[in-house]
């Protein structure tokens, strides 16, 4: 006689005993079969892709090189999977095309690229995209033209290119960018010129004195707190470095009052270098600049940047309000005045409860640098003693 069946060994589908030992319809046998198979996918992709490119019709090229800025622009991982030199080599070769879609479609696809990764960028310039790029910047129509900036700008960000960027001609042709490009081009280029000028070999980045001019209207235009500002007063502090850049700055229509405008409102940056363009305008010709200075009211900018600013600027700062002292009324400046405007700087920095603290701190820094420069200016040379 049969036993009876347990009901807990029912046969009801996937709740029996050998649902157990079976494998279900949704799981998977080979965990990493779908990610091998995905791998396989993609090396077939990025082949057919570089066979497009490199012997494909121009037809095929410009489709090629579409799909390529297409799947560049998925993720990290699609960018490194396809910036291989097999697709690299030919969207730098199709650059010089007499074709506009080719250089277009090729400067969209590389762009993709080096977004965000700094092995692409290298990879990019290693295969020679820099001199066609040059050349889209002195030759290309104004849409190529501002393609080829925002590719420059994308790969000067990277440190080992700026070498590479800075001696390539590239710089004067972002100049004219600067000075007639429209407002994204413009911004393009002074950031590009900013990236190059912090290369290690300063001697390769040449800025050309026609900058002074357009950095000096974007920066009367932009917000004083931005990062725009920041990197159009970083070269405008390396054009003051010249007696023609010193020039240029102090004789054009409202320069001054923007720089001290910008050491009033820019950022911490922004300030620094605000206040290094007017400190080299004083100090280099403080007869010339002194009077320019005061007559735009700088003094309680440089006050607050003594106490807030970082630690170059505050040095900047006392500095230039030593440059800006008029020597002959030193002794006679009512103490009472220098008191209430250090006090109204401090009320603004640490508020009304800290302002006594605040101020009596600020007075006794400048108490101490003045009797550091007059001990400077009282102390003797030290004569030099041939060696025996």
């Amino acid at each position: 006689m049969c036993r009876s069946p347990n009901p807990s060994a029912s046969t009801t589908p996937g709740t029996g005993p050998s649902s157990s030992s079976s494998p279900s319809p949704n799981s998977d046998p080979d965990p990493g079969g779908e990610e091998k198979f995905r791998d396989l996918k993609k090396q077939a992709l990025v082949q057919d892709l570089a066979r497009r490119l490199s012997t494909g019709d121009p037809d095929a090229r410009v489709l090629a090189a579409r799909e390529v800025r297409k799947l560049a622009r998925a993720s990290a991982k699609a960018r490194s999977a396809f910036a291989v030199v097999a697709i690299v080599q030919p969207l730098v070769a199709m650059l010089p095309s007499p074709d506009h879609d080719a250089r277009e479609a090729a400067l969209l696809a590389l762009l993709n690229l080096a977004v965000r990764n700094e092995r692409n960028k290298d990879k990019i310039v290693k295969n020679g995209a820099v001199p066609h790029l040059v050349e889209l910047l002195r030759s290309g129509k104004n849409s190529i033209r501002e393609l080829a900036t925002a590719a420059v700008l994308t790969l000067s960000a990277s440190t080992p290119n700026k070498p590479t960027i800075a001696t390539s001609g590239a710089v004067p042709l972002l100049v004219q960018i600067l000075i007639a490009g429209s407002i994204q081009g413009r911004v393009d280029a002074v950031t590009a010129l900013y990236n190059l000028s912090s290369c290690e070999d300063s001697s390769s980045f040449i800025l050309p004195l026609e900058a002074v001019k357009p950095l000096l209207n974007l920066l009367s235009d932009c917000k004083r707190y931005s990062k725009f500002s920041e990197k159009a007063t970083g070269l405008l502090e390396i054009l003051s470095r010249t007696e023609e850049g010193r020039t240029l700055i102090s004789e054009f229509d409202g320069g001054i009052l923007t720089l001290v405008e910008t050491v009033e409102e820019g950022s911490l940056l922004s300030a620094e270098y605000a206040v290094g363009v007017l400190l080299s305008l004083c100090s280099n010709c403080r007869d010339t600049h002194r009077d320019l200075i005061l007559k735009e009211g700088p003094i309680p900018g440089l006050m607050l940047l003594t106490v807030e600013g970082t630690k170059k600027a505050r040095e900047r700062a006392y500095n230039l309000l030593d440059l800006l002292r008029d020597d002959s009324k030193k002794k006679k400046v009512a103490s009472k005045d220098l008191e209430l405007l250090v006090y109204d700087i401090a009320t603004r920095v640490d508020g009304p409860v800290n302002a006594a603290v605040t101020a009596k701190r600020i007075m006794e820094d400048m108490a101490r640098r003045d009797r550091e420069l007059t001990a400077t200016k009282v102390q003797p040379k030290a004569r030099k003693i041939p060696l025996t």
